[in-house]
């Protein structure tokens, strides 16, 4: 007997009321080389925004971070404040010339960033802004009053978190509503399964960070592999159906410079896995 596929919902409401198709775009691949400094070819990678927008994406996920600054402009210039598109930014990493990533969680520091993120982006409100990584200098409630007081003063529309524990949401939680949570997450890294549940449980949307990272290294796990032979697909594109399939709750966000990888990204929203297939898919995780 033919094993049976599976259904999945293809929305998503962050915070509530903000209506997204569950298959975003991470805009972190748009800078340049190690996210530093600007791109190769700035209109390429406007027009890489402005096709994603054309094929349906309408939750665009970005940070202060990211060039720093350089994503949310081009963001900025190359959708303007789009009705229907929901844009997503985070603040709470500094960068430096080395290419590290330093948390800043002070409270001060952060209400500076969403004002250069606003301006950035060329809007009035954000509609959604997350705290980019908990700093263990700065008390973690402090920095997340921070965002409920930009949230109050309409400067942000939601709150996310990003890198945090179940224990760290449920602290938040009780500070300002939480709308997403964005934690690394693959098929192949599955350590924060508890705090995927705990989304699933206040209804917030989690944002998997490095989704296809399980693939992007010299060997791809066999069972990703003749899945995406079985289905005539890339198994990035099974990693990313994977993702969709295992909650209603994940909000995928595959990044990429190139329009080509953006349209074979975005083609797993339509591919379809079997009880077979998420049962190998499911046991990738127990086998590293």
């Amino acid at each position: 007997m033919a094993s049976n596929t599976t259904s999945r919902r293809e929305t998503f409401d962050i915070g509530g009321d903000l209506t997204v198709n569950r298959l975003g775009f991470g805009a972190m691949r748009i800078t340049g080389e190690e996210i530093i400094g600007t791109p190769g070819d700035e209109g390429e990678a406007k027009e890489v925004l402005r096709r994603a927008v054309d094929l349906g994406v309408d939750f665009v996920d970005t940070a202060d971070s990211y060039g720093p600054g350089v994503s949310e402009r081009l963001i900025g210039e190359a959708l303007g404040d789009p009705d229907g598109v929901v844009v997503a930014s985070k603040a709470g990493l500094l960068r430096n010339r080395e290419g590290d990533w330093l948390p800043h969680g002070d409270p001060d520091f952060l209400k500076n960033q969403v004002l250069c993120s606003l301006d950035r982006l060329g809007t009035t409100t954000i509609d959604l802004y997350q705290y980019h990584r908990p700093d263990p200098d700065t008390d973690f409630e402090k920095s997340v009053h921070a965002f409920a007081e930009m949230k109050d003063a309409g400067q942000i529309a939601h709150v996310g978190l990003s890198n945090v524990t179940v224990e760290q949401l449920e602290t938040a939680m009780e500070i300002v509503d939480i709308a997403t949570v964005q934690n690394r997450y693959n098929v192949g890294h599955r350590d924060d399964e508890d705090v995927l549940r705990a989304c699933e449980r206040n209804d917030v949307g989690f944002i998997p960070w490095g989704p296809m990272y399980a693939v992007d290294g010299d060997e791809i796990p066999e069972a990703l592999g003749e899945v995406a032979n079985r289905r005539d697909a890339t198994a990035r594109q099974v990693a990313l159906a994977w993702l969709l399939d295992h909650s209603d709750v994940t909000l995928p966000i595959p990044g990429t410079s190139s329009v080509d990888h953006l349209e074979s990204n975005l083609a797993a929203a339509d591919l379809s896995l079997t009880d077979e297939d998420l049962a190998a898919l499911d046991a990738v995780d127990s086998q590293k």
